[in-house]
């Protein structure tokens, strides 16, 4: 059974960072397109960031370039996301997704695959 876990949310204050990670188990992990998206209460899904099986980045959110960065480790089967300088409007529930498509042509909220979510809640 395919299943991404996520981990690494939480709360802080504006201006912070946190590093949220994904580990994807039950396919052949470097062959998919990984991804978050988010949601917050009240909002539509919103794809934030992609990673191509060849490492090509998507960013679907504007707000995100240049806070938000997302790179995958192989070997650990684990892809990550990296949020800095936080804004009180990043507050949502984040979602890792996997695809079996390798690029990230679609958004990740259409992805095949995603976990439970973990919570980030930025405080101004």
């Amino acid at each position: 059974q395919v299943q991404p876990v996520e981990s690494g949310g939480g709360s802080v204050q504006a201006g912070g960072s946190l590093r949220l990670s994904c580990t994807v188990s039950g396919l052949t992990f470097d062959h998919l397109a990984l991804g978050w998206f988010r949601q917050a209460p009240g909002k539509e899904r919103e794809g934030v960031l992609c990673i191509s099986a060849s490492g090509v980045r998507t960013y679907y959110a504007e707000s995100s370039k240049g806070r938000f960065t997302i790179s995958r480790d192989n070997a650990k089967n684990t892809v990550y996301l990296q949020m800095n300088s936080l804004k009180p409007e990043d507050t949502a529930m984040y979602y890792c997704a996997a695809d079996l498509f390798s690029t990230c042509l679609r958004s990740t909220t259409d992805f095949a695959y995603r976990g439970q979510g973990t919570q980030v809640t930025v405080s101004s």
